[in-house]
């Protein structure tokens, strides 16, 4: 059996490669139906300057990279309003907490505290230093969380009707239930959906079925006549947790390198149904099997009218790379971009601009005409 070349592939149809997760699954159709492969990586320190750069560039990225633990007033007005922009402009929510402990305690870092990140982040990342183990706790976690959600609407279900709610099924958890993590401590976790239409989403949308591929190919295939249209086919992101693996990072002499990044697809391979990519400097597909999705920090532009110019790095260890570098030489998928959007004078065109450029890359990259 020989590899795929996923650098070739349209994202349509690595999203259909056996064993997808359904998570990566539905980023790959929701970055065609939106035609772009575009992360901002909001670096903000407060509550309202979050919320405003959502709603200001939602609309031209695929995901949003939060930092949660500079956040200063970080709360559930935080959690609500970053929930309900992304559901109106059709992104994931990436939180870069770099999990980097062992595995009893990076699951209280996941489920519990108080950024219960489990709860509302659809993907977060982690280290491997601590070895295999950290990504089998996040793993088992994230299953309980979910399983506590699951457990609580059809508890809800068989003793009555739920409050109503407005909220649609976005791939996130509200209220409050009981859950047991691995090491036997109980965990507050808020994971009650206040919607009965919900529940028949949750419980199917931990796995991919063969209905699912098809709706999603489906809505796919709508996005060249309209977009909006496509979106309501596509439908809400599953009720599934996603890990990305630091595998390279683009600071220089960092020490991801080598053996480590080896160790980081190997430990990937054995977890592909929780690792759905890398934070990488190139693509690291190579063997059957795998469908890993690249994200990759250190993405700059010249500033516009200086198209051309070398990008250089911000002084303190920070290398970038251009967009169409990092997708159509080195395979990576995903741009993350912060400073060059965040200090923007208009983001939202300047987002516009990284997205066109990201989304050109992938379109060589593929031979699209």
């Amino acid at each position: 059996m020989s590899q795929p070349d996923t650098r070739a592939m349209s994202f349509s149809k690595r999203a259909n490669l056996p064993n997808t997760h359904p998570l990566a699954a539905f980023l790959l159709h929701l970055i065609v139906i939106k035609r772009t492969n575009l992360c901002l990586s909001a670096d903000v320190t407060t509550t309202s300057a979050l919320l405003n750069i959502a709603e200001e560039v939602g609309d031209s990225i695929c995901m949003l990279k939060t930092h949660v633990d500079i956040i200063s007033d970080f709360g559930e007005k935080t959690v609500r309003g970053l929930r309900d922009i992304a559901r109106r402009k059709r992104f994931l929510v990436f939180e870069d907490r770099k999990f980097g402990d062992i595995g009893s305690t990076v699951q209280k870092q996941y489920t519990a505290g108080p950024f219960s990140i489990v709860r509302w982040a659809a993907i977060t990342n982690a280290h491997i230093f601590p070895g295999p183990a950290i990504v089998t706790a996040l793993k088992a976690a994230a299953a309980d969380a979910i399983a506590a959600f699951n457990r609580s609407v059809e508890t809800e279900i068989s003793v009555g009707t739920p409050r109503p709610s407005s909220d649609e099924d976005d791939g996130s958890f509200d209220g409050s239930s009981e859950g047991v993590s691995n090491d036997g401590d109980t965990t507050k976790l808020p994971l009650r959906k206040r919607s009965i239409v919900a529940a028949t989403t949750i419980e199917s949308s931990t796995e991919s079925t063969t209905l699912e591929r098809g709706a999603l190919d489906e809505a796919t295939a709508q996005a060249e006549n309209d977009r909006e249209k496509a979106l309501e086919a596509l439908g809400s992101p599953p009720l599934a947790r996603g890990l990305l693996l630091l595998a390279e990072m683009s600071s220089e002499g960092n020490l991801l390198t080598g053996a480590y990044t080896q160790k980081c697809i190997d430990i990937a391979r054995d977890h592909n149904d929780f690792v759905i990519g890398f934070i990488a400097q190139h693509d690291l597909n190579s063997k059957p099997g795998d469908n890993f999705i690249t994200c990759t920090p250190g993405i700059s532009l010249p500033p516009p009218g200086q198209e051309g110019q070398k990008v250089s790095g911000d002084g303190l260890g920070q290398q970038y790379n251009t967009p169409h570098k990092a997708i159509v030489q080195e395979g990576c998928d995903v741009v993350i971009v912060g400073r060059g959007i965040l200090s923007a004078k208009d983001r939202a065109a300047e987002a516009e601009r990284y997205r066109r450029e990201a989304w050109k890359a992938y379109e060589e990259r593929v031979g699209a005409n």
